[in-house]
């Protein structure tokens, strides 16, 4: 077996691994760099685009693991396109939204390349996805080889836990090796969202994501939940309107969830909750597949149990804060030109109101420097706003949708790979997991794939 890092950074970008298993080519993942822009935010698929690759198959639908899919099917338009049940009504969506934010950005940025790929694009290419439950195994050899006789190696989705439709994948070769690869996943039950189901996995090789391995400290889910509640209920006691920026798939829904539970118990009044358009197309999506997900609360519907209203651009300067509202916005790093960007402009001339912080945000993005910014202090916040100062109340929750690092050294245990391979994290959490894999575990090999490496094992 050989194993290809497509990713063109050593650090969490275009997620793309290109496995060769005795001559059959299957691409995992295809994702897009979020901090670069045009071409070379792409996997490198010119390392192989003279082969022929007879699958790709996809995790879940976030843009750093599925953003690149047009662009790959074009490469290799012979491919099966194969991802879970879920993801193949989640997909077409966030492929056309991303053809408007390159139409978008194409314009306010000057960035010629863009869009890379087309809503024609897109329609065109759905007749080709190929949705499967989880737990079943299938073939997914070239059509051609198989009418030559040739036994086909087969994937097998897992429930991933990370975000709705997501999946680790389990690739077998007809000799009896086995390739398990984690995506995104998440070991511990989230508000909404219950941890993955790994636990019957074994496997030879093991892809591992190791996002959460330069974290020393893995603080208690279900306390950093109720630290969220108990701020939200506060905030709406003193009568104060407050802004979580989000990102669309997964975390909408998880804050949503503590919402409408707080309304359910009375602890906050009923009221309309402001989203983004593409939050709220997912979480119309969430409830259509609420009874085939494995879910706490399969009965709560957010359609019934909270009146959402899309917070359209025009309203964003016009709308009283003096109501006690709660925004759930994207985009969750406030990226320039989005509502959740605009938002927070308007919230941090606001010193009676608040933003919750409630996931990761990137040091280098408008998130990160006004999660990091002092009060009232000039600080840079973006190309569009340049510099600002905050005078609103900040608060930050930890609700993270990954692996705790202790999870997935325990997961190693569990799936007892002779071989680790190192994935999605920056290189401080990989020389945690290397170090602790070696100590814990000494008879597994641990192989840190670099930028366009191909290594055979």
């Amino acid at each position: 077996m050989t194993i290809g890092n497509l990713n063109p950074t050593e650090e969490i970008g275009a997620s793309a691994w290109h496995i060769d298993l005795d001559g059959h080519r299957l691409l995992l993942d295809s994702g897009v760099h979020p901090k670069i822009e045009g071409a070379s935010s792409l996997p490198l698929f010119e390392l192989i685009a003279k082969e022929e690759l007879d699958s790709i198959a996809i995790t879940h639908c976030h843009y750093d693991h599925c953003g690149a899919v047009p662009i790959a099917a074009k490469y290799f338009p012979k491919a099966h396109l194969l991802m879970s049940e879920p993801s193949y009504y989640l997909l077409p969506r966030i492929l056309h939204n991303s053809v408007n934010v390159m139409k978008k950005q194409s314009l306010e940025k000057n960035i010629p390349e863009y869009p890379l790929y087309t809503h024609e694009d897109v329609d065109l290419l759905e007749p080709r996805f190929q949705g499967f439950k989880y737990n079943r195994e299938v073939e997914w050899m070239a059509f051609q080889k198989t009418r030559m006789g040739i036994a086909s190696p087969t994937l097998e989705f897992f429930d991933a836990g990370h975000t709705l439709g997501s999946a680790g994948i389990l690739v077998k070769s007809n000799g009896g090796k086995s390739l398990f690869y984690t995506g995104d996943c998440c070991l511990h039950d989230q508000t909404l969202l219950r941890r993955a189901l790994f636990k019957d996995v074994k496997a030879d090789i093991l892809i591992m994501e190791t996002t959460r391995g330069d974290h020393d400290s893995n603080p208690s889910q279900p306390r950093e939940r109720q630290r969220f509640a108990n701020s939200l209920v506060k905030a709406q006691n003193e009568k104060q309107s407050v802004m979580i920026p989000v990102f669309a798939l997964g975390r909408t829904q998880e804050v949503l969830t503590e919402i409408a539970l707080l309304m359910k118990e009375g602890k906050i009044q009923p009221q309309t909750i402001f989203v983004g358009g593409l939050g709220k197309t997912f979480t119309e999506i969430y409830d259509h597949l609420s009874h085939h997900t494995h879910r706490n609360h399969a009965e709560l519907q957010f359609g019934e149990a909270l009146s959402l209203q899309v917070l359209e651009p025009g309203a964003i300067n016009r709308i009283k804060l003096s109501k006690s509202r709660i925004f759930v916005i994207t985009a969750g790093m406030m990226s320039e030109n989005t509502p959740a960007h605009n938002m927070a402009l308007r919230f941090m001339n606001e010193p009676e109101h608040s933003i919750f912080f409630v996931g990761y945000a990137d040091p280098d993005s408008p998130a990160g420097r006004l999660k990091a910014a002092v009060e009232d202090t000039p600080f840079f916040f973006s190309e569009q706003a340049q510099e600002v100062t905050c005078r609103c109340h900040r608060e930050y929750f930890d609700l993270t949708a990954h692996a705790y690092r202790k999870e997935l050294l325990e997961l190693v245990n569990q799936v007892s790979p002779e071989v680790v391979v190192l994935a999605h994290g920056s290189s401080p959490s990989k020389d945690w997991f290397s170090q602790q894999i070696q100590k814990h575990y000494p008879r597994t090999q641990v192989v840190d794939i670099k930028s366009g490496e191909f290594v055979k094992l």
